[in-house]
């Protein structure tokens, strides 16, 4: 009989063991793709520190929209911070409003960032010149990264849509939450990606380039 409950035990901890091995996989392949969005960014941000000596490069005033949309992002992230508190100390009408609460924040991040670009198109700052069809290199660059970022926004309000609906469904709890905890941490990483491209755009000319 001993021995046979010894034989059962490593089994009970390879079961009980899973979860933790599924979340440490999950973790890791968001933090790589992380990376690699981080990488792809930085690729801009060099094609930017090549291109800005150059006499083509036009240098424009960002709308105030991107301002206000920045401290609207990391308003947000506090949002999920104490979202994801809450989810710990299984207080799930807490977590779930501040979960809802970045959801539509992100919705006004996204907003803003549209009427910025809208801004942008006011001021005749195109893609190209539509006299010429020419790319103005400084502003095409602008709407590619603010694209790609705000792509990038879109699917973190989807995480953001289905990880609130959860917990107001009650899936979550102080043992298991991990997907509060990979939707808090995409959506943490895009508030300080925006956060970084924001100031280098604004001040790497006067950091790097004097």
């Amino acid at each position: 009989m001993i021995q046979k409950v010894e034989l059962m035990e490593p089994k009970k901890m390879a079961a009980g063991g899973a979860p933790k091995d599924r979340e440490r996989a999950r973790l890791f392949m968001m933090w790589l793709s992380m990376f690699a969005i981080f990488i792809m960014f930085g690729g801009f941000c060099s094609y930017f520190l090549v291109r800005h000596a150059q006499s083509d490069w036009l240098v424009f005033d960002v709308p105030v929209q991107f301002t206000q949309s920045t401290v609207v992002i990391l308003i947000s992230s506090i949002m999920m911070v104490l979202g994801s508190m809450f989810t710990k100390t299984a207080k799930r009408g807490l977590s779930t409003i501040f979960i809802f609460s970045t959801l539509i924040l992100g919705i006004i991040f996204t907003y803003l960032q549209w009427q910025g670009w809208v801004t942008l198109i006011e001021r005749d700052l195109h893609p190209t010149d539509p006299r010429t069809s020419a790319a103005n290199n400084s502003v095409s660059l602008f709407y590619v990264i603010t694209a790609l970022h705000l792509a990038h926004v879109l699917g973190g309000l989807i995480a953001l849509l289905v990880t609130g609906i959860r917990s107001a469904a009650g899936k979550y709890s102080p043992q298991r939450y991990t997907g509060v905890k990979l939707t808090a941490l995409y959506w943490h990483f895009l508030g300080g990606l925006w956060l970084y491209l924001f100031l280098f755009w604004n001040y790497a000319d006067q950091i790097f380039l004097k």
